[in-house]
């Protein structure tokens, strides 16, 4: 990835995997601002952060990621955010769901490394770049 930062918001309740992966996307040219529940991320969103990506875990307290999904899009909130669900939860259904709600991925923590995750968000960042240059 060339030129400037990316902004990426990472929601995670895990306070060690949001810094490990804080620290990582980082280190990969990305501006990283964190999130450690489903209400903090609205209220970033709506104190004016404009991330080019959201990263969200689904099972967290207070708000699951599907919940603060369904509230970003419905106060449109981050309209041309990339939204990625990061997450254990790795049914079919869980899945569809977030499709359903506009993921542009899905990755299942337990088997990605954090490599693969950073590698993964680049790769559907790169894809809808192109998709919006056709």
């Amino acid at each position: 990835m060339e030129g400037e930062k990316k902004k990426i918001l990472i929601v995670d309740d895990d306070g060690f995997l949001l810094d490990m992966y804080a620290f990582k996307f980082s280190q990969n040219n990305f501006d990283v601002y964190t999130a450690n529940s489903g209400l903090k991320a609205i209220e970033k969103l709506k104190e004016g952060l404009k991330p080019d990506i959201i990263l969200m875990d689904i099972i967290m307290p207070e708000m699951d990621g599907f919940e603060m999904f369904k509230k970003i899009n419905d106060e449109k909130l981050s309209p041309d955010s990339i939204k990625i669900i990061l997450s254990n939860k790795g049914q079919q259904e869980d899945i569809d769901r977030g499709v359903a709600l506009g993921a542009a991925g899905y990755i299942i923590k337990v088997s990605s490394t954090p490599v693969e995750v950073i590698e993964k968000v680049i790769e559907i960042l790169s894809n809808k770049k192109t998709l919006t240059q056709n």
